[in-house]
């Protein structure tokens, strides 16, 4: 039988887990098997730049803090595992994302996202989206677009009104 100081210990980590969860806008569960610890540490530099960290713990506190918050991944919870916590959404699972698309021994199983349980799709839905820059580049282009065409409409309007004249 596990001794009270190992099963205190077990408790604590399970609240850590629960914690980053809380706090975490993206949280992705994704395999590392015949990754470099060179690689993995690229990685943790890249996600430390945008708020996001990755970790790693036994499969079963997982499954013990995910069943404390009424979530169940544990079809996912086989093999070596790592969890990665992004407190932003789209930078994070954009990171990992490209991460995985690097280093063919990453594999994006499945996530939680603001709370609720979502499938791979959904993560590679959230990766395609463009940064906030590139959104707001967008939204400019289109924006000029009608600015230019109104002031073509109001240039062509005023040569009519001086023709009159």
């Amino acid at each position: 039988m596990a001794s009270e100081k190992s099963l205190n210990l077990k408790k604590d980590i399970v609240k850590e887990i629960l914690g980053k969860i809380e706090e975490s806008e993206a949280v992705v569960l994704f395999t590392y098997h015949g990754l470099k610890v060179s690689d993995l540490s690229k990685l943790r530099k890249n996600l430390k730049e945008i708020n996001s960290e990755v970790k790693i713990y036994k499969n079963t506190l997982v499954k013990l803090a995910l069943a404390d918050k009424g979530l169940n991944l544990d079809e996912f919870l086989a093999g070596p595992n790592a969890i990665l916590f992004g407190k932003s959404l789209l930078e994070s699972i954009k990171a990992l994302d490209n991460f995985a698309k690097q280093n063919k021994s990453v594999e994006i199983r499945a996530g939680i996202v603001k709370g609720d349980i979502v499938s791979l799709n959904t993560i590679k839905e959230y990766a395609s989206i463009p940064s906030m820059d590139g959104l707001l580049t967008m939204l400019a282009g289109g924006m000029i677009e009608h600015v230019k065409n109104l002031s073509i409409g109001l240039n062509l309007y005023a040569e009519q009104l001086e023709e009159k004249n």
